[in-house]
């Protein structure tokens, strides 16, 4: 319902190319929390496994890539925390600024800590404060919005243009400053880029008005006890896993895939079993279970753009660009550019098409079929050997990467804020990342069986079986949206 408001809305909303004002607040954080997270990303696979004499930690290369992979399921893992205390504790909209702080100290602990000490302090300080921002930055958005707003998928994806304009942005300087000063001075600028994000979310905030400052859930004073004993169980659990060595840095991955698919088992069951969820609610959310599925198989393959892809840019192509030879990192700023032409596009074409537009699990299928074709298009270079391919080759190949990601990532983002039940608006959003978790945490187990010389075979089954489960998704699309309860 464009330009009309109910509730606490104001009756003359202020808005910006058609969009409620507090969208360009949130499109600016996000920004820069992402310049700092793929800057810091692409380059710390690298930092790991390079030779100490090239300035990195010297470890085996799968298990680095495998960390990697582990420590982008742990950062979605971590949403579960942020929309916890934004929907018990803080609202969402001062969660997003206090997760943005932490960040921030975890790039510092990253540039200025040396070894694996720092790697620790400053990845378990991003994770968490990632886990903060994310869930609550996308769940904020969505309260801009009426559930039948039919601008809700075009503002999630000019959300999502923000997201890849610091995407491009952040590899490209962490890139060519590690390769000119050293690592840490990359991390450093991760540092800076958020400074700048959390600067420019303090002076704009009064653009998000009043929304996001409820706390949907409250925390009741006798439960809070049980919270810090929930709490201190945890950690004594995870220092027993580690000085057993039940979790090391090689099975981090797969341990982080298990784990994340358990708390995603146990949420679904809360929601559904929870007496704050009503009969519609309680149906949307069962609609909503094979869109989690699709999600975490289109992630397993787009995050190796961080695990497999990034060793495959650094031993399999060329960098060349008229004499110069450009970081291999850079391969983190290709699909960003993509994201960045296209989204205006999509944002124009979802809200021109309107209800005419295939319905949500049908863009969910195709996300995924592209996802899938896009891989096997690798298979075409799988008999080359040493640096052979160029890196012109695969932006045409990321190319494919971007299409498939508009047609689900910022669809997913919406949909999972029309089928959240009121109770659990943030932690609704926390479990959409589950999804990504578990993808992200698989392109880290996925990324142990890549072998240069076994690439068709690797390309070749991953992109089929997700081509297989797109191709599912499709046909059951009908149920699907039956039970999405006049969600669309």
């Amino acid at each position: 319902m464009s330009g009309v408001a109910h509730d606490a809305k104001p009756a003359t909303e202020r808005t910006l190319f058609g969009h409620p004002i507090g969208i360009a607040n949130l499109f600016g954080v996000e920004l820069w929390e992402r310049f700092s997270f793929y800057g810091m990303l692409t380059i710390l696979g690298y930092y790991l496994y390079y030779s100490v004499g090239d300035g990195g930690l010297g470890m085996a290369e799968s298990t680095a890539l495998g960390i990697v992979g582990a420590y982008g399921g742990l950062v979605y893992l971590s949403t579960v925390l942020g929309a916890w205390v934004a929907d018990r504790l803080l609202g969402s909209e001062r969660t997003v600024f206090y997760g943005g702080v932490i960040v921030m100290a975890g790039h510092i602990a990253l540039a200025i800590l040396p070894g694996l000490s720092g790697v620790g302090v400053g990845l378990v300080l991003v994770a968490l404060g990632s886990g903060g921002l994310k869930a609550n930055a996308s769940s904020l958005l969505g309260t801009l919005y009426d559930k039948d707003d039919p601008r809700a998928d075009g503002g999630f994806t000019l959300f999502y243009l923000g997201i890849n304009l610091g995407a491009f942005a952040g590899p490209l300087i962490t890139g060519v400053l590690q390769d000119h000063v050293g690592f840490h001075y990359g991390f450093g600028a991760a540092a800076i880029g958020m400074a700048i994000g959390l600067t420019q979310y303090v002076v704009f905030r009064k653009n998000l008005g009043v929304h996001g400052r409820d706390v949907p859930n409250p925390l009741p004073r006798t439960e809070i006890p049980k919270v810090i004993a929930a709490l201190a169980a945890f950690v004594v659990l995870v220092a027993i896993a580690a000085a057993t060595k039940l979790v090391t840095l090689s099975n981090l991955p797969n341990v982080t895939t298990g784990v994340i698919a358990v708390a995603s088992i146990a949420y679904f069951a809360i929601m559904l079993t929870s007496d704050k969820v009503t009969a519609v609610e309680r149906t949307r959310v069962r609609a909503y279970m094979p869109l989690f599925v699709a999600n975490a198989v289109f992630w397993s393959l787009f995050q190796q753009i961080f695990t497999v892809l990034s060793a495959y840019s650094d031993k399999r192509m060329t960098w060349s660009i008229f004499g110069w030879t450009a970081p291999s990192n850079w391969i983190g700023s290709m699909e960003p550019v993509w994201i960045i032409a296209l989204s205006p596009l999509f944002a124009i074409m979802w809200t021109r098409l309107g209800n005419r537009a295939p319905s949500t699990p049908r863009k969910f299928a195709l996300g995924v079929i592209g996802m899938g074709a896009a891989f096997l298009l690798f298979t075409l270079f799988s008999g080359t050997e040493g640096k052979s391919v160029s890196f012109v080759i695969v932006f045409f190949i990321l190319g494919a990467f971007a299409i498939s990601e508009l047609m689900l990532s910022p669809i997913g983002l919406s949909v999972t804020t029309k089928l959240a039940p009121n109770a659990f608006r943030a932690q609704m959003m926390a479990l959409y990342f589950f999804s990504v978790g578990i993808g992200t945490s698989m392109s880290g187990v996925l990324a142990k069986y890549y072998d240069p010389s076994h690439e068709l075979a690797y390309f070749g089954i991953t992109g089929l079986i997700a081509m297989t489960v797109g191709a599912i998704v499709w046909s059951i699309a009908p149920w699907i949206s039956r039970h999405m309860e006049g969600v669309h």
